[in-house]
């Protein structure tokens, strides 16, 4: 632990300050038990392998490749910090970023506009390097008509014909006449300084038109982003965001297990089939600047009846090689198992947790390093090795420690570690997701939890009607 503790107080004094802003994004959320939308990387350890692929996967992506992942992991282990780590990269590296979780009304495949509200989600949380919070659609669009202005008045052309011959890959794909037409819609409402056609325009391009008529009306197209067509409008917006100066296109979807969840097994196979739609466009090489990341749980992989597993023509494609097994790891598969934290790793987060917490100012730290290894020692004490393996309730209560030290410096910290409340992490609460079967809808969740859905009749009973 002295050589540890030694790296950890280096790597504090050779940080520099840490804004207000930054400090409080990461503590707030942290100590709510959930992942901070950026500043991760001042909390990151471990998993430098990783990490690595991620770093190459991002420049296959911006080299006109592509890539697909599936960030699999217990609940705690970190699966959300892990791909809030890769979109802080992939913005980095000037990719474009959108990101969702899947529920009960955000699928992949859907007939009830669950589809549509997926994709929907994914363009308002847009994200760039210049705006990381979200909301970057307006400004993609903006750059690429700026460009195509810029180009216009070098060769002395009409702004209008550069942006259709700029437009011609985009109409080449599949749902692309439409995109390039809507884009065109923007680009004169910019030039008129009409906020209701460019309104209209991005309205259109997030998905958010639920009839043709209505977009018809305002823009002049004859079809809209629904569910039939997501996947198609998500390789076009991969095009558009290249020609718009970006370098690729990322698209992040957690919370995968939703639909493991689906007790459907139509409803469940018409989302794998997309899932292997995407696989074998990347496999294949017929996608171009796209990645796709996928997060779930061992069993949204693994489960022989209801998980990815399921699928043959899945399990074929993603099954792990199996030469990696007793310590061997091979991770520039599609799927990514993330390995769990040491307990050294753990040690590093809380030196790093307590410098964060500090605005990146030594003199201001609450505690010393010997609290590092009596609040593991304590920690491993209530719930074994699950504090390093799942650590998210140890994270909050370490930092609930410096909350109360901070607000009562009377207080001793030999005295509060001991009382510290740790409970292992648990798998949120939740049962199946039942769909309606005339709309597809989600209906309900049921009371049954994942492990009495097993014990419930086959899915072909749950699809029979009559």
């Amino acid at each position: 632990m002295t050589k540890l503790s030694i790296a950890v107080s280096d790597g504090a004094r050779a940080a520099e300050k840490i804004k207000p802003k930054d400090r409080d994004s990461v503590i707030q959320a942290l100590r709510a038990g959930v992942v901070p939308r950026s500043g991760v990387q001042l909390v990151q350890v471990g998993r430098a392998g990783e990490v690595n692929q991620v770093v190459l996967d991002v420049k296959r992506i911006a080299d006109k490749g592509s890539a697909v992942r599936f960030i699999i992991g217990d609940y705690g282990a970190g699966k959300t910090f892990f791909l809030n780590l890769a979109r802080s990269i992939a913005m980095q590296s000037k990719l474009v970023v959108v990101y969702a979780d899947l529920s009960p009304d955000r699928r992949l495949h859907a007939s009830g506009g669950q589809a549509r509200s997926l994709y929907a989600e994914l363009m308002r949380n847009m994200a760039t390097r210049t705006k990381q919070d979200g909301g970057a659609l307006a400004s993609v669009v903006e750059r690429f008509i700026m460009e195509a202005q810029s180009a216009a008045k070098e060769s002395g052309r009409k702004v209008g014909d550069v942006i259709q011959e700029r437009l011609l890959p985009i109409q080449e794909l599949v749902s692309g006449y439409d995109f390039a037409t809507v884009i065109e819609c923007y680009w004169r409402a910019f030039e008129e300084g009409s906020e209701s056609g460019k309104a209209a325009a991005l309205r259109w391009l997030r998905g958010e038109y639920t009839l043709k008529t209505e977009a018809r009306e305002a823009l002049g197209v004859r079809s809209i982003i629904d569910d039939a067509s997501v996947y198609d409008y998500l390789k076009v917006m991969s095009r558009f965001v290249t020609l718009a100066g970006y370098s690729g296109f990322l698209v992040m979807l957690d919370e995968c297990v939703n639909l493991f969840k689906l007790v459907s097994a139509q409803s469940r196979n018409a989302n794998y089939e997309q899932i292997l739609r995407i696989v074998n466009d990347v496999l294949q090489g017929s996608a171009e600047s796209l990645g796709v990341y996928f997060g779930g749980t061992p069993e949204f992989l693994m489960d022989s009846r209801r998980g990815l597993y399921s699928y043959e023509a899945l399990r074929s494609r993603l099954a792990e090689n199996s030469f990696a097994r007793n310590g061997l790891v091979d991770l520039s598969g599609p799927v990514i198992r993330l390995q769990s934290l040491t307990p050294e790793d753990l040690y590093i987060l809380l030196g790093k947790l307590r410098h964060v917490f500090a605005y990146g100012d030594q003199d201001r730290y609450l505690v010393p390093d010997e609290v590092f290894k009596a609040f593991m020692t304590h920690c491993n004490q209530k719930i074994g090795e699950a504090y390093f393996r799942t650590p998210r309730n140890t994270i909050k209560a370490f930092l609930d420690l410096l909350a109360i030290l901070e607000q009562n410096p009377q207080a001793k910290w030999q005295e509060l570690v001991n009382q510290a409340e740790i409970a292992p992490d648990a798998s949120p609460a939740g049962g199946d997701i039942v769909d309606d079967g005339h709309r597809g809808s989600p209906l309900a969740t049921s009371a049954s939890t994942a492990d009495s859905a097993h014990d419930s009749p086959g899915d072909d009973l749950a699809d029979f009607k009559l």
